[in-house]
């Protein structure tokens, strides 16, 4: 029988996508979740599904669909720690990927050092086990090749089990959301997100905007990469790296390529617009969660392999 242990964690949502907050709490004391009554009814959602598993499918390493609508096949777990890396909020077991985005997080973090006064970095969310869904949070990070990196250092000691569940990360963004803190941002940030944008796996970078502005003001010599990082919602206390589909994998779904340019022209302006920094309040309209019937025929085989 397959497991079906998760942690229930308080997790709140941020901006307008369901962006899973970096400093969002995990828990100490993980329960399971209660079974559910009609796990084959067409309308149950997919989240409810994948966010019972908490192993992976025992299946080739296969990304299907795309990466805010498919799942995670063979995923893999990045050691919760490396080298130059330590695996934050492990309670929601969120750190399976695709092997090539745990080889790109162990190649990337051996970097960090080399490039900045970091000893490694924090990592945040990958995806489940098998992908899909989450019950909270992301609306991507399904097909294991997201992961959300904290923009605060690795600190030169192995953290603790509560540290890694409730310890912040640094928020970098000035209150008024125009720029970064210059209190807290520093040059090293710069040449960490630098470094992962010059991987040559690496899609798209999400950052916040006033990031973004930084990095364009502040980016010396080459700027090439900075096509890569693209301004989103969110993203104050974390970046997010997102790979291209791995050669081979048919069933992935490309994202579109990224406009050509550096990104620090007149469309940056869009984000610092008084309807985006203070957006009027609306009527939530929530839209409905996925089902099966919506993700990739495969996924269905995937959440049932054993």
């Amino acid at each position: 029988m397959r497991s079906r242990l998760i942690c229930l964690i308080a997790l709140l949502v941020a901006g307008f996508s369901g962006i899973a907050r970096a400093q969002d709490k995990g828990t100490l004391e993980p329960r399971e979740l209660p079974p559910l009554a009609r796990p084959d009814d067409p309308k149950t959602p997919a989240k409810e599904l994948f966010g019972r598993e908490s192993g992976p499918a025992p299946l080739a390493a296969r990304t299907i669909g795309f990466y805010s609508r498919g799942c995670l096949a063979g995923g893999q777990p990045l050691p919760v720690n490396g080298p130059a890396w330590q695996v934050m909020r492990l309670s929601r077991n969120r750190y399976w990927g695709h092997p090539a985005l745990i080889a790109f997080l162990e190649r990337f973090a051996r970097k960090v050092p080399t490039v900045s006064h970091w000893p490694g970095i924090l990592v945040g969310d990958l995806s489940q086990p098998r992908g899909g869904p989450m019950l909270t949070g992301h609306a991507s990070h399904q097909i294991g090749l997201d992961v959300d990196i904290w923009l605060t250092p690795m600190p030169a000691r192995e953290l603790t089990r509560a540290e890694r569940e409730e310890m912040s990360a640094n928020n970098v963004v000035r209150p008024d959301r125009l720029d970064v803190d210059p209190s807290v941002w520093t040059q090293d940030h710069l040449n960490v997100i630098k470094a992962a944008a010059q991987d040559p796996q690496v899609q798209r970078i999400f950052v916040n905007a006033a990031i973004k502005k930084a990095l364009c003001r502040d980016a010396k010599g080459d700027r090439s990469w900075l096509n890569t990082v693209r301004p989103y919602w969110g993203h104050d206390y974390h970046f997010h790296v997102r790979l291209v589909c791995p050669p081979g994998q048919a069933a992935c779904r490309e994202q579109d390529p990224v406009p050509p340019g550096d990104g620090c022209d007149a469309s940056l302006d869009y984000w610092f617009s008084d309807a985006v920094l203070h957006p009027r309040p609306a009527p939530e309209r929530p839209k409905p969660p996925l089902t099966m019937a919506e993700l990739p025929a495969e996924c269905r085989m995937v959440l049932n392999a054993k």
